[in-house]
């Protein structure tokens, strides 16, 4: 019999392979991204409704895939968590700053289970961000930080790394080559000083 982590490795793969999804910056297929939080799921529990809804936690945001269809395939407990993850974007919102925001309002009402994978997602898209694309990175990098101090539930391991991968990206940012001053890091920080 197929394992639920299987089934949902199956779907995941499937929904994001039809719409010929890549990864931003490498091109690869987007299904390594979700098999990347799972295995940093994977380190700190092996549930398997959690590392289910680690392989679908995208699918909804990006694919053909509803809420629905998540609980008609997994069952309610993965839908739910499913729904924790998936970014919604509120018409009011009429910028980046406000939709981060109303995201970050979402995972902060998200369980223990559901912020755990969130850090997972989190680490696995920070790790080179400064690589790829260090303009867009020293936005990225106080958005992360501003939301992980909303996911203070999730796995205490996963939330440690996932802070030292932001706070040393930042960093890296203020030194050469980029030598972006720690003030623009406070500024842009201030954007987001109304959530909670």
């Amino acid at each position: 019999m197929t394992s639920l982590e299987e089934k949902a490795r199956r779907y995941a793969t499937k929904a994001h392979a039809a719409l010929d999804q890549r990864r931003k910056y490498t091109n690869e297929s987007y299904i390594v991204h979700p098999a990347a939080v799972v295995e940093l799921v994977r380190s700190v529990t092996d549930s398997e409704i959690m590392l289910a809804a680690a392989w679908l936690h995208d699918t909804v945001e990006d694919t053909d895939t509803t809420q629905g269809d998540i609980e008609n395939h997994f069952g309610s407990e993965v839908a739910a968590l499913v729904g924790m993850l998936t970014n919604t974007h509120p018409p009011e919102a009429k910028n980046r700053a406000a939709r981060k925001v109303a995201h970050f309002q979402h995972t902060a009402q998200a369980s223990a289970d559901a912020q755990t994978i969130k850090l997972a997602d989190i680490i696995d898209n920070t790790c080179s961000i400064i690589e790829f694309d260090a303009r867009f990175a020293r936005v990225y990098l106080v958005e992360k930080r501003v939301q992980i101090a909303l996911l203070p539930d999730g796995n205490r391991e996963l939330w440690q790394r996932a802070s030292v991968i932001i706070e040393q990206g930042i960093t890296q940012l203020m030194q050469a080559p980029y030598h972006i001053p720690s003030g623009w890091f406070q500024k842009q920080q201030q954007k987001y000083s109304f959530v909670g």
